[in-house]
């Protein structure tokens, strides 16, 4: 009904104006508007929940826990310290970064890669001395490129294809069909990042500067007589330069090795004394190759899956006043280990074992997950509080989980011509991460971003609202009149029509709206639908020019210090870039017209 269509518009239009607001979440705002046209009787109940059940917001639901795995193995941050290597200046880091980065992002999703990947790279520039302003846009861009070369590399991707399999159960689209305009896009995208990009990039302090802690705190670590850091210098095994953090001592032997030179070899068992802060502290015990220096540690009886991190501030009423952790029996009263302690900056020159305590020490413990809520009213610790992403890492586990990905890619690559689809080798995957246990099942939930899920589910629902409204293909009528039936010009503005709305909305958003115009366009000019779906996918995704359209450029924006026009200055160029290369390419591999106009 065109009543109906004008509605649906209108709501639309009032959602995108709020979005662009930003005065309000998007999952809030985009549920909201599906509830208004339920309520006002364009859709019905089951149509505007219809999103929740889609095969593509499924998906990356089960994607997460994969993604959960990498993390808690510290298979991504064995892949980053890899990445960024040695390199001695920003040009060649930012090489040894895009290209990478790239690459993995077409089969890790780009969100939680990006966000692993932040820390890697800011550490590097305070080791450095280089702005993070220089290298954190570009790796928000080479993961949103390379994502684009898979059906798994973003979000975006796997939305349309849940909606494209709900309009054609029969027609697949393969794992790799989006690379045939993907991998150009990205050659030339890299191209432009690694010359005129770079130069456009602004060198600025950052807003919030990671790491920033006034307690500084004594932590002692072991090597592993087994570990990968045996036979290493300092400087080869990472050590060297960590931001907010210093190695002061190596014991070995019994002898202590003071003014420790970066050529220092480390042989197995060496005992290593730092001074720095909580972030660095966190980070340092997630190295592979290093323990925490007490053997109480291994003596703890939970799993490394239900312990994390623990600060806790020792009262002027803990019986641990005045003696040593030895002394105290400190694992057998609290289940809890000592591995830092904290005292108003003072450097302890004892080992944890020895330090005798005092009112207002800063512990930091290795507990398990339920010790913040049995010490929270314990009249022996001040503030105690869990230390946010510091679970152990399991890096035994690594290439388990490295393996588990490489077989769901291969599943879908070469499974579908027998029918194994994303979901299914997603499921499997999620579930062989869990059965071997590279993540928990606690860590899996937490991982499952559900406001993510709301905004596309809800994205799926208004594009529902266009379809049973006729409101896309009023629209579509329009840009008919306007493009005069040429099937190039009617790509084109598909191309630009939704890479607009996703710099101002999600792109998740983008993706479905437009969908249905692709598809309502197909239908009125008679169109190989397949063309203008992989236009929706390239546009979608390719969110350059603004923080808002994509989640990795707003995850970039408080730690690179970035303004709203930088994402203007550098992305719009990549946006036209990316813009000719798919008007281009796309015709070429996937002829617009249909040999036959009533062929799905």
């Amino acid at each position: 009904m065109p009543s109906d269509a004008i509605i649906t518009i209108l709501v639309i239009l009032l959602v995108l104006a709020l979005l662009v607001r930003g005065r309000y979440g998007s999952d809030i705002i985009i549920a909201a508007g599906v509830a208004l046209l339920m309520v006002l009787g364009v859709m019905t109940p089951r149509e505007s929940i219809a999103g929740l059940a889609n095969e593509g917001v499924v998906t990356i639901a089960v994607l997460y826990v994969v993604i959960a795995g990498l993390s808690e193995t510290g298979a991504v941050r064995m892949l980053g310290s890899w990445m960024m290597g040695r390199a001695k200046s920003p040009v060649k880091a930012l090489t040894r970064m895009v290209v990478p980065i790239s690459a993995l992002s077409g089969f890790v999703n780009n969100t939680p890669l990006v966000a692993m990947f932040i820390p890697a790279v800011s550490d590097w520039c305070k080791r450095n001395q280089v702005s993070p302003s220089r290298m954190l846009i570009p790796l928000s861009y080479a993961a949103i490129m390379g994502g684009t070369m898979t059906l798994i590399g973003t979000s975006t991707n796997l939305v349309v294809y849940g909606a494209w399999k709900d309009v054609f159960p029969d027609r697949t689209i393969g794992m790799f069909d989006i690379a045939w305009v993907g991998f150009p896009s990205l050659v030339v995208g890299l191209v432009y990042l690694l010359t005129i990009g770079r130069l456009l990039l602004p060198d600025r302090a950052p807003v919030l500067s990671v790491g920033d802690d006034a307690r500084s705190y004594h932590v002692e670590m072991l090597v592993e007589p087994s570990g990968p850091m045996v036979g290493k210098t300092i400087e080869q095994a990472g050590l060297r330069g960590l931001p907010g953090l210093y190695l002061s001592d190596i014991e070995r032997d019994g002898h202590v090795l003071a003014a420790v030179a970066p050529d220092q070899m480390l042989l197995a068992n060496d005992r290593l004394l730092f001074v720095g802060v909580l972030d660095s502290i966190v980070d340092l015990n997630k190295f592979r190759g290093l323990q925490a220096g007490t053997n109480q540690v291994q003596k703890l009886a939970e799993s490394k899956h239900q312990r994390h991190l623990v600060e806790a501030v020792v009262s002027d009423s803990c019986p641990l006043i005045g003696r040593n952790v030895r002394e105290f029996g400190f694992r057998s009263k609290y289940n809890a280990v000592v591995i830092a302690v904290a005292r108003n900056g003072e450097q302890i020159k004892r080992k944890i074992g020895d330090i005798i305590f005092r009112t207002g020490d800063t512990l930091l413990l290795e507990a398990p997950q339920t010790f913040v809520e049995t010490q929270r009213n314990s009249r022996d610790f001040l503030l105690v509080s869990a230390v946010e992403d510091s679970q152990p890492i399991l890096h035994e586990k690594a290439w388990i989980s490295i393996g588990i990905v490489l077989a769901m890619v291969l599943a879908v690559t070469f499974g579908s011509a027998y029918g194994i689809t994303m979901l299914h080798a997603a499921v499997v995957a999620a579930g062989l991460m869990l059965a071997t246990r590279c993540c928990s099942g606690a860590s899996a939930r937490r991982s499952i971003n559900w406001q993510l899920l709301v905004v596309i589910a809800g994205s799926l629902g208004l594009g529902k609202a266009m379809q049973v409204s006729d409101a896309d293909d009023l629209i579509a009528t329009n840009l008919i009149s306007i493009a005069g039936n040429n099937p190039y010009i009617v790509l084109a503005l598909l191309y630009l029509s939704t890479m607009l709305l996703t710099e101002i909305i999600t792109n998740s958003a983008a993706a479905i709206l437009n969908f249905s115009l692709a598809m309502a366009l197909a239908q009125t000019l008679g169109l190989d639908p397949k063309p203008l779906a992989m236009a929706v996918m390239m546009a979608a995704s390719a969110s350059f020019s603004s923080p808002i359209g994509y989640q990795t450029n707003l995850m970039v924006m408080a730690p690179g210090g970035y303004r709203f026009t930088d994402y203007l200055r550098v992305g719009m160029p990549l946006n036209l870039l990316f813009f000719v290369v798919s008007v281009i390419v796309i015709p070429m591999h996937w002829p617009l017209r249909l040999a036959n106009p009533s062929t799905p």
